[in-house]
């Protein structure tokens, strides 16, 4: 049993890592949350009753707090995915981006620092500060080729930036201070749980209701798309056995146009959920502008977290997308909770 100090576990990610740890380890947890608009509880319900499982409402950049959680809860590893993560709400507002994921990043490496450097021996070489980040650092692909560990960063965004600065930050923590750290990059995540603001959710939701279904440009841009319980899987496994300094891209193996996905949706959800009065859903798909400094293409090689720690993903992008569609229409209640408070569905990302 080890104990693990999540930052922004009550996100997307996040949570599915958390259920995932008090469902299928001996492991307990402290989820660390800001509850910012993507922060949402209601995603840890299934696992909140547990022993195993407690909850702080903290902002990762208070320092002084970030060190009173960690002396407090004694975390054997620290996983590290509290970070402001929409590309769209960067261009409109960068200095959150910057604020969180940088100052964040770099205050939450202090805090783990000065406790990792107080503790005995033993406990140092087992500890790990694990920073989960995204294939969106590296850039741009042409229609071949694929992103591995040993991509030059070439961010062009205001997130992918950010992000790409708290990589360099861990790392350097890790090679000037001897903190044992790890980073993970991986490829565009859904399933369960997601923030409607993104392309899946939204698309889904908005054909449910009925509403158009908004692709950038002509939907020619690629993503490798990586269901969400797999990446858990591999983060946790990564945080269990990987060598401290590691470096591990994660992919769904599952490249697919974003038109492609958009058409996929409207076909499960006519298929599950059809509604004469809207008809075929695909006729909702509704073309626009395309976002500002749009990366072609992404896609990763993970032959690397597949050698050394044997992890593989376990979806086909056709079976995680079904079970996806078949949960939001499942809980609604969710859903429905989150489109009456912050976000609505308006388009974002415009440079305004």
């Amino acid at each position: 049993m080890k104990r693990f100090l999540v930052t922004g576990g009550a996100g997307f990610i996040g949570s599915a890592v958390v259920r995932m740890l008090v469902r299928e380890t001996p492991h307990e947890v402290l989820v660390v949350d800001k509850l910012t608009y993507a922060g949402n509880l209601d995603s840890l319900t299934p696992v909140a009753n547990s022993p195993r499982y407690r909850f702080a409402q903290a902002d990762i950049a208070d320092a002084e707090r970030m060190r009173a959680l960690i002396a407090t809860f004694a975390p054997d590893v620290i996983m590290h995915l509290a970070a402001e993560s929409h590309v769209d709400r960067s261009i409109d507002g960068p200095g959150d981006f910057v604020q969180t994921n940088i100052v964040g990043t770099y205050t939450l490496l202090q805090a783990a620092l000065g406790y990792w450097r107080g503790l005995p021996r033993e406990r140092q070489a087992a500890f790990r500060f694990h920073h989960i980040s995204t294939d969106e650092v590296f850039g741009s692909l042409g229609e071949e080729g694929f992103f591995t560990e040993e991509t030059a960063y070439d961010p062009r965004s205001p997130y992918s930036a950010s992000k790409a600065a708290s990589d360099h930050l861990v790392r350097a923590w890790h090679h000037t201070y001897g903190l044992p750290t790890l980073v993970t990059n991986c490829s565009n995540n859904y399933g369960p749980y997601h923030f409607p603001e993104k392309l899946i959710p939204l698309v889904i939701l908005n054909a449910l209701e009925g509403k158009p279904l908004p692709v950038y440009g002509k939907g020619e841009n690629v993503r490798d798309w990586l269901f969400v319980d797999d990446h858990a899987r591999a983060l946790i496994l990564a945080a269990e056995r990987a060598a401290p300094g590691s470096t591990y891209a994660i992919g769904g193996h599952n490249e697919r146009r974003n038109i492609d996905v958009v058409r996929g949706i409207c076909a499960l959800v006519d298929e599950l959920a059809p509604d004469p009065s809207i008809g075929p859903r695909e006729k909702l798909i509704t073309f626009v502008s395309d976002r500002p400094g749009h990366d072609l293409r992404y896609a990763i090689d993970a032959g690397r977290i597949e050698r050394e720690l044997g992890w593989r993903p376990a979806e086909t992008f056709e079976s995680g997308l079904r079970k996806t569609v078949e949960w939001y229409l499942a809980n609604r209640p969710w859903w429905e909770r989150v489109r009456s408070g912050v976000y609505r569905g308006e388009r974002l990302g415009l440079g305004a």
